[in-house]
């Protein structure tokens, strides 16, 4: 069995990790030489983003492919590249799934989101989110692929969390009350991910996320209780001086449910909340 990532980076290698003791093989695209050899390192294939033909040969032997790349300006840009291989293939993979984000619902002041609520993105990320779940599902009808959705809020795990901004002094404590949102565990989004291989739907969207939408001042705290440190003093975001991507993440405040995900996949993340998180994260050298 083959899967063939666009993107192979942070929830891909986890991605992997699940799959090649079950026999699985890894393909990944890269754009540079030096890419490549990082990638024939840990194990993966690569493949050459500008071969075409090679490309295409991968994906007619993939049983699954994940797309992790952001949409620039002009979309997706694992559209013009794989859209014409599949075109080629006397046989499509059984799964593909691409990796959205939950700043696609934009801000609802603290509300529950799930896949039926209306898409709102407030920033242009999250409208080119938008835009590329919209392209993916339309190529899934128009060709009779397996193309599946993932919404997903931040990600964390060993080498990139809390932890890692607290011991660089990066770590901020925001006064801002009634602002929560989700996150998950990476391991937990691989596991959801499986789940979804195992039971591929056309046109399923879900929402991967731990059940406990929490403020990030209070997990900020946390992670320096297991580190032993004192937390960063809380701060009003006045006088935060924000970088614009911490501007646009406090500017939406929801809370989002992953109960489809949880009914349709059978599916339930083994780490319920930030505390277990952490936890894990820490005793996995995070």
């Amino acid at each position: 069995m083959r899967l063939f990532v666009f993107g192979y980076g942070f929830s891909a290698k986890a991605l992997a990790r699940r799959l090649r003791p079950q026999g699985w093989n890894i393909v990944a695209t890269a754009r540079t030489a030096e890419r490549a050899a990082e990638l024939t390192a840990e194990g993966v294939l690569p493949v050459a983003l500008d071969d075409r033909a090679a490309i295409a040969a991968a994906l007619a032997q993939s049983r699954a492919v994940l797309i992790t790349a952001p949409p620039t300006e002009a979309g997706c840009p694992a559209l013009p590249v794989l859209v014409p291989a599949l075109a080629q293939g006397e046989a499509f993979p059984d799964w593909i799934g691409y990796l959205s984000t939950t700043g696609v619902y934009g801000d609802r002041r603290g509300g529950w989101v799930n896949e039926n609520s209306r898409l709102a993105a407030q920033s242009l990320e999250g409208a080119r989110r938008v835009g590329a779940e919209r392209d993916w599902l339309e190529v899934g009808r128009g060709m009779g692929l397996t193309v599946t959705v993932f919404r997903l809020p931040g990600i964390y795990g060993p080498g990139r969390s809390t932890f890692d901004r607290l011991r660089d002094g990066r770590a901020k404590r925001i006064a801002l009350p009634g602002h929560v949102f989700s996150r998950i565990h990476v391991e937990d989004l691989a596991a959801g991910l499986e789940a979804s291989i195992r039971r591929p739907r056309a046109g399923g969207v879900y929402n991967l996320c731990d059940d406990a939408p929490a403020p990030n001042s209070e997990v900020v705290a946390f992670a320096a209780g297991l580190l032993g440190v004192e937390p960063p003093p809380e701060v009003a975001i006045t006088q935060a001086e924000l970088t614009g991507p911490a501007q646009r993440f406090y500017a939406e405040s929801k809370r989002v449910s992953n109960a489809r995900a949880k009914a349709e996949l059978g599916w339930r993340p083994a780490l319920p909340t930030y505390r277990e998180g952490l936890k894990a994260t820490l005793a996995a050298g995070g």
